[in-house]
This record gives C-alpha cells, sequence and structure tokens, in this order.
C-alpha cells in the first residue's frame, strides 16, 4: 500500500493523508484514485477563486529571438509566487502562448495543453491550486513576433 501511496503522490503531488483515502475509495485502482484526487483538487479551486491574488509573477519566454512573450500569472502570496512548481506553471502558459497564439485568457484556459492533449490550460491552474492551496489566475499576455504587427 506504501508503494502505491508514493507513486500516487509522485503522479499527482497529493499528500499522504489524500492519496492514501483516494486509494481506499478506489479499492487499490490507480486510474479511479488519480481521478479522485483530480475532483477534489477542482473542488479545493472553486473554493479559493474568490480569494484576492495580489502577487504573482511576469514571465518572459523567447522562442529563437524570433517569438517572445510575457505572461501575468497571479496568487495571493509573494511565497507561492517564488514556488518552483508555480514558475513552471508560468512557464508552461508562456510556451503555450508561443506556440498556439490564443486572442485573449478565455481562450488560452480551454485551449488543449500541448504537452498533452487530453489536458487543458486552465486543468494546469486547477491542479496546481489543489496542491498549493492559493487562488491562482492567469491575467493576462501579450505576444510578440519578428516582423508581426
Amino acid at each position: 500500500m506504501m508503494e502505491k501511496i508514493k507513486q500516487l503522490r509522485e503522479k499527482t503531488g497529493a499528500g499522504v493523508m489524500d492519496a492514501k483515502k483516494a486509494l481506499e475509495e478506489s479499492g487499490g485502482d490507480m486510474k479511479k484514485a488519480e481521478e479522485i484526487i483530480a475532483a477534489k483538487g477542482i473542488v479545493k479551486a472553486e473554493k479559493k477563486a474568490d480569494r484576492e491574488v495580489k502577487s504573482g509573477l511576469v514571465y518572459g519566454y523567447t522562442h529563437q529571438g524570433r517569438v517572445g512573450v510575457l505572461v501575468e500569472v497571479s496568487c495571493e502570496t509573494d511565497f507561492v509566487a517564488k514556488n518552483p512548481e508555480f514558475e513552471a506553471l508560468c512557464k508552461e502558459v508562456a510556451l503555450q502562448v508561443a506556440s498556439m497564439e490564443p486572442k485573449d485568457v478565455e481562450e488560452l484556459l480551454e485551449q488543449d495543453y500541448i504537452r498533452d492533449g487530453g489536458k487543458k490550460i486552465k486543468d494546469l491552474v486547477t491542479n496546481l491550486i489543489g496542491k498549493i492551496g492559493e487562488n491562482i489566475q492567469v491575467r493576462r499576455f501579450v505576444r510578440f513576433e519578428l516582423g508581426g504587427e
């Protein structure tokens, strides 16, 4: 059981007790346990959606000097803004903007994630909210392309 808990934690980022409960609920089925944890993350995210976000990062990314992206991703505290997982989310959002050219934040959040077509960008945000426990929002972005308008 401990090995399954460890595997589930590594895959989902869930805490020990959440992983244990999900495995118990699913009768040891890893796939079902992952779904249970994802559902709990969505519930956590919904509960935190009204919280004010005053910290975060403006993250910059350039692709071969031809495409540049700035994204603003907000969170509740500067502690979370310094978290490597938060910065990784910012990077993934910037890569998505660079490659898929969404017209606005709403379209961006609904796009299929370029690294995993089974997820949407909003799923990445929701999963991190569930894991970290703070409200996180993609606020805005700008994309520049060499020679573009």
